[in-house]
Parts: structure tokens; sequence; C-alpha cells
């Protein structure tokens, strides 16, 4: 009798119509549902918790409308979105800026694709040029899309030592290379070396930084989940750094950087070991390089790690543009802003550097 009443309730659940709602980031309640949800459902990613959305929208003002789908309650799809618009880099509806990873994620088709007519409907509302989704798999063989990126993860061995022996030879060298320069890895409290680190570091590559407030806006949102590792020498001091996520069994090494001197003693190699073995040894089961640009020295990088690419399908809905926007440092118009950019004192750089960023999501 019991089984057929829950038959019953669960077909009329399944029945019931689909809400489509925003979340408020002031509603303690929804935003505990929201994320338990992204907990749960395996297409989410770290980039979908709601924390984000106070994230974006008051480090950098960008319109945000967090989507979700429910029936009876039960939320079944969510869609994180950011509304980026600039003059010189134009007017797009993205899930998510400053995430590799977005677009549905959903336990069921009929909610998400409520979600994805919900967002083509505020994009065009909006007048956007385009709405941009950064999906894991292929959902609309119809768009273009953007194959310049790919991501790297594999699977953890359970011990520390099979770990080492899976990375090959010529790399697990340059790891045993900052061992024995007496290298040592620390867990931050906050982000002060690592952002010296990072911001430095993209300085030299003709890049502006993302605001130290955005890294601490990081740490407080999502507390253990964002963790600050820097490598120090022999004398304590601060060689390369790296901002990690750690999201249910994985880990995400997300911002990295390094001081000039650390490529000579191995402190990057070894960075990304000691992120490895301490992941290893606190029960992660899944690293996660994130995603590199293919042709580019981070693509090859991590590839000598033995991890092996695979495709991020960025697919775009086009508005008011012909073609795929290419806002990024393999463009070659932006080649004279790159070298200019480099030339700057640092100082100057960090102050202007927040306000081109914040557009380049």
């Amino acid at each position: 009798m019991n089984n057929t009443i829950e038959e019953v309730a669960r077909l009329v659940a399944a029945s019931a119509p689909l809400a489509v709602n925003s979340l408020n980031p002031d509603d303690r309640l929804a935003v505990a549902r929201w994320d338990a949800f992204v907990d749960a459902c395996p297409e989410a990613t770290f980039f979908h918790k709601a924390g984000w959305q106070r994230i974006v929208g008051e480090v950098f003002g960008h319109r945000t409308l967090f989507l979700y789908a429910e029936r009876s309650g039960v939320i079944e799809a969510v869609l994180p979105l950011a509304q980026v618009k600039s003059v010189l880099f134009g007017n797009t509806l993205v899930s998510l800026p400053f995430a590799v990873y977005g677009g549905v994620a959903a336990n069921s088709a009929a909610a998400g694709e409520a979600l994805e007519l919900e967002a083509q409907a505020i994009a065009r509302r909006l007048g956007v040029d385009h709405l941009e989704l950064r999906n894991l798999r292929q959902r609309h063989p119809e768009w273009p899309l953007q194959d310049l990126y790919v991501r790297f993860r594999k699977e953890l061995a359970p011990e520390v030592e099979a770990n080492m022996l899976a990375i090959p030879r010529k790399q697990r060298a340059m790891v045993r290379k900052g061992i024995k320069n007496g290298l040592r890895s620390e867990i931050d409290g906050d982000c002060s070396r690592f952002f010296a680190l990072y911001a430095d570091n993209v300085h030299r590559h003709g890049t502006p930084a993302l605001p130290r407030r955005y890294f601490e806006a990081l740490q407080r949102v999502f507390g253990a989940d964002c963790e600050a590792l820097t490598v120090v020498d022999g004398a304590g001091r601060p060689l390369s750094g790296v901002l990690s996520f750690y999201f249910r069994d994985e880990v995400l090494p997300y911002y990295a950087g390094d001081e000039p001197s650390a490529r000579d003693l191995a402190a990057n190699d070894f960075k990304y070991w000691e992120l490895m073995r301490r992941s290893c040894e606190r029960g992660v089961k899944v690293f996660d390089y994130g995603r590199s640009k293919q042709g580019t020295g981070s693509y090859s990088f991590k590839k000598n790690w033995g991890f092996e690419p695979q495709p991020l399908f960025y697919e775009y809905c086009l508005y008011r543009r012909d073609s795929i926007p290419q806002n990024n440092p393999s463009n070659a118009k932006y080649r004279l802003l790159i070298e200019t950019w480099r030339r700057l004192p640092i100082g100057l750089a960090n102050w202007l550097g927040p306000f081109i960023v914040r557009n380049l999501g």
C-alpha cells in the first residue's frame, strides 16, 4: 500500500509544471537549496555555486541572473548568468564570466531546456550581442562553437608515491629538482603572498591583474573550499603560489603566479606536485588542471604531466554579431596592447588593471 502511495506521489510530482525563478542572493534558504542541488547534481561544477552571484555582482558590478527551474518545490536545473557590458568588448550574457565551466546543470532535460529558453529570452530583452554558454558537453550543434580551449583532468591514485610515479619521467625529474633545492609548501591564511606573486606574473606576461579584493572575496565566500598555497625556499622567500578550488572530491588549481627565479629552482613544478600530494593525503580523487588554450605553453606543460586534453564546448547564440568574439591574448590585434602593458610600472598596472579586466571575464 505504501509503495503504491509513493508511486502515485512521484507521478503527480513529475506531471506538475516547471517554474523558472531567479535566485535572490540575500535569501539564505534559497541559496542553501541552490547549493544543495549543485553539490548533488552530476553536471554541476564549482562555478555553479551560488556564491559566484555575490562575487561577480559586488566585485565587478555586473548584472547577475542566476536562474533555476523547479517542480513541486524541488530544483531540477540551475543556470548562472551575468551580463558583461563594455565599450571595448561589447555586450554579452555569459555563463559564467571568470569561470572556465558554466552553462546548464540539470537533472532533467525538460528543466535544462526551460532555462536555456529563458536565457535566450533574457538575452533578447537585454539587447546583448550574444549569449555564451561554457558547457562541458555540446548541447546545441546548430550554434557556433569556440574550440580554442581544452581542459585537463585525471583521477589521483590513493597513494602519494603512486602519483609521483605516474608523472612522466622528465617532468618527474623537475619535481625532484624542486625537492632537492629544499623547497617547501605552506598553506596561507589569506591571499597576500599569493596576490603579490600573481600580480607580478601577469604583468610580466602583459595582461591586467584581477583586483586583490576579488581574491579576498573568493576566500571569504567559499571558505575552506578556496585555498592559497605558497612555495618558499629554505630562507622562507615566496617563489610560487596557487589559489585552488575544492569541489566534492576534486581539486582545481585556478590562479597561479611565480617569482622570476622560480623557473631555475623548479618551484612551479614543485608547486603543483605539492598540491597533488596534499590533495591525495586529504582524500581528493580528481586533479582538475583546468583550462588552457591549444598551442600555448600552459597546454604543453599540462601534457608533460601526463594529462590528456578534453574538449570544452563554448557555445554561442549570436544576436547582434556575425561571428564569435576573440577577446583573448591569442588575438593578433592585442599584441601592441600586451607589449605596452608590460612596460607599465607594476603599481600603475595593478591600479588600472581592474578597470579593464572586469570586462574580460
